[in-house]
């Protein structure tokens, strides 16, 4: 099957984004909190998703979760922890790119995590999801699906583009050799926290832009309605002729040559 063409994915994303817009509205008018999960393998593009969704929400209701590795302080908390406080306030939206679910991904397959604190988790999640939940936490988990040959063709992208580069990692290298071990940490996983309180969403990134628009539909499917009408605002016109900047102190950079400050 051919890729989704970037004009045909520009026209399709078009609508999707004036619903998300939609989204911030009611975020605000309702005072929900919404968390999103983003989880899957190396590449599979949690990152550009995430982008998709939040490019035209406020940053100040919008918040990116996107956590390096613990520090040692961190490392000797309970493992919740260093989550908690990422979680949205009324009115706002969480999007996590990777969560918790390190521990059963990442962490258990690279023999960060022992297995008995990958069973312990497998265990907790449930229970600390179904916390949150119960309080009125709007929770999705999403898990974004690539074959081999597609991962391995993004790792060659990552490595020969210097604008990427940054993406690649040596574990990233390291996961290349773990890719059915990741596919069993998985099933384990959906096994164990695939609840009817947090369900698992399986969405096919192979097209990545496909897989952003399927994504996106799902999640405005599964919310409320959230038809918020933008508020009115006044906005007569000037009193008199439009005003140019003027500079005492300093002046711009990239001013032309001969303009008036």
């Amino acid at each position: 099957m051919s890729k989704l063409k970037r004009k045909d994915y520009e026209a399709q994303l078009e609508p999707l984004q004036l619903e998300l817009a939609a989204l911030g509205r009611w975020l605000q008018h309702s005072g929900k909190r919404v968390v999103v999960l983003f989880e899957g393998r190396d590449t599979a593009g949690k990152g550009g998703a995430i982008g998709s969704i939040s490019e035209n929400l406020n940053p100040r209701q919008c918040h990116v979760v996107a956590l390096s590795k613990p520090s040692e302080r961190e490392s000797g908390q309970w493992y919740f922890q260093r989550y908690v406080p990422h979680l949205p306030a009324a009115g706002e939206i969480a999007l996590f790119d990777r969560s918790w679910y390190n521990r059963a991904g990442v962490e258990r397959v690279m023999g960060f995590a022992k297995p008995e604190q990958v069973k312990a988790f497998l265990k907790q999640a449930p229970v600390f999801e179904k916390l949150l939940v119960d309080d009125g936490i709007v929770l999705f988990k999403y898990w974004l699906c690539c074959d081999q040959d597609m991962q391995e063709e993004r790792f060659a992208e990552r490595l020969n583009d210097p604008l990427k580069r940054w993406k690649l990692s040596p574990i990233d290298l390291q996961a290349r050799a773990h890719y059915d071990d990741y596919t069993r940490a998985r099933e384990a996983m959906l096994e164990a926290t695939h609840s009817k309180h947090a369900p698992w969403t399986l969405v096919d990134f192979n097209d990545q832009r496909q897989g952003r628009l399927t994504l996106i539909r799902d999640l405005l499917s599964r919310l409320p309605d959230t038809d918020v009408a933008p508020a009115k605002l006044d906005f007569p016109p000037l009193k008199g002729k439009p005003a140019k900047e003027k500079f005492g102190v300093l002046k711009p950079i990239g001013a032309k040559p001969g303009g008036k400050g």
